[in-house]
């Protein structure tokens, strides 16, 4: 039976490569858990928002406040923090920790659109100057061109000119129909 399972292996088709160079690899199974950083920035922008809020100072102090009425004026059996109230300093200290990151991360958020924001700024101011520069450059050429143009003033005086030549030169009809010539022209 040995050979036959040796001349079967050798008549199939030759063995598929475990991949192939145009297809993408499957997707393997992470091990950790995936998550969305744009999802996870726009929850820390609200929460850093929220830490800086009237709102969650009084709801800090009011929970302060109670925490420490509680632990020194309640029952003995039911207080769970005595005076030197080392759990409520965990507890601060643990908030802290977490919103202080919080809140960089927000920061370093809105720096980033305020950088793309200045970018977008920057190009428009340049577009601008290039506009305003491009108009400059026309005014002038108009007014250059302005210069060379007959102004109304120009026009009377040779206006003027060309009646005090006519006249100069006036030609004087005679009665029969024939032109004499002005003395200035003899």
């Amino acid at each position: 039976m040995a050979p036959d399972r040796v001349s079967e292996s050798r008549t199939e088709a030759p063995r598929q490569p475990r991949f192939r160079l145009d297809q993408p690899l499957p997707q393997r199974r992470r091990v950790l858990p995936e998550y969305d950083p744009e999802a996870f920035g726009r929850m820390s922008e609200r929460i850093a928002r929220f830490l800086g809020t009237w709102r969650f100072i009084s709801w800090m102090t009011v929970t302060i406040i109670v925490w420490v009425t509680w632990n020194v004026l309640g029952p003995a059996g039911l207080r769970f923090d005595e005076f030197p109230f080392i759990f409520l300093t965990l507890m601060l200290s643990l908030q802290a920790s977490y919103a202080a990151p919080l809140i960089l991360l927000a920061q370093n958020r809105q720096a980033d659109r305020d950088r793309v924001q200045y970018e977008q700024d920057r190009k428009q101011n340049e577009r601008s100057i290039s506009d305003t520069e491009y108009l400059t450059r026309e005014i002038a050429a108009l007014r250059m061109g302005l210069g060379e143009v007959a102004t109304r003033d120009w026009i009377r005086s040779e206006i003027q000119d060309l009646i005090r030549d006519l006249e100069e030169q006036q030609v004087l009809i005679r009665p029969d129909g024939g032109r004499q010539r002005d003395l200035g022209d003899a």
